[in-house]
């Protein structure tokens, strides 16, 4: 299991479906270590903290095995003029993982780093911010019914990252996958 890309972002002002949002979805990739406190990376803000950052949800992860489903159904809908796959960050992750998908891990798992340590804690949810990002109208409900929705993480003991570093997961108390707990929540919001 590897970290292939880390990513922060600042919170700004966008268009979203015709209105001015703030929002820090717009992730950019870090060249070398990265502080890691306990309310996530160094230069990393979340703009709205009812369903993002704080203690339990310091830092989002995404198994980068999901960006080619991402990239196809963008592709689908005539909005990737390339067949390039989508960037580390497409979704709004910090940290793009390779090797540990939902299925595979649990809440109260700890991912080990050689310089921190970090817990995971809930799935991420999809929201119209993801939807109005990913350009079409149904990302969100292809999030719920696909699952890859990748996961927060919460910070158990602060210190570096860096992309390329391997990472061992260490099993907590087991019982609640995150996809158990993502396919658990209700959609029916979703279009």
């Amino acid at each position: 299991m590897q970290v292939l890309g880390i990513q922060v972002g600042k919170a700004t002002g966008r268009m979203i479906e015709g209105r001015r949002i703030l929002t820090a979805f717009a992730k950019q990739a870090v060249q070398g270590t990265v502080a890691v406190g306990p309310l996530g990376l160094a230069g990393d803000e979340q703009a709205d903290l009812s369903v993002h950052g704080g203690l339990s949800k310091a830092v989002y992860a995404y198994p980068s095995e999901h960006l080619a489903l991402w990239q196809a159904a963008r592709h689908e809908r005539g909005l990737s003029l390339f067949d390039e796959a989508l960037p580390f960050g497409a979704v709004g992750e910090n940290l793009s993982l390779r090797g540990l998908l939902e299925s595979e891990v649990w809440v109260g798992d700890e991912l080990h780093f050689p310089d921190c340590v970090l817990r995971v804690t809930e799935p991420r949810q999809p929201c119209y911010k993801f939807t109005a990002v990913m350009g079409f109208a149904h990302a969100g409900k292809l999030m719920a019914e696909t699952g890859a929705c990748g996961f927060y993480l919460a910070v158990v003991q602060p210190g570096q990252l860096q992309a390329g570093q391997s990472f061992t997961l260490v099993p907590g108390s087991r019982s609640l996958r995150i996809d158990q707990a993502f396919a658990g929540k209700r959609w029916k919001h979703l279009r």
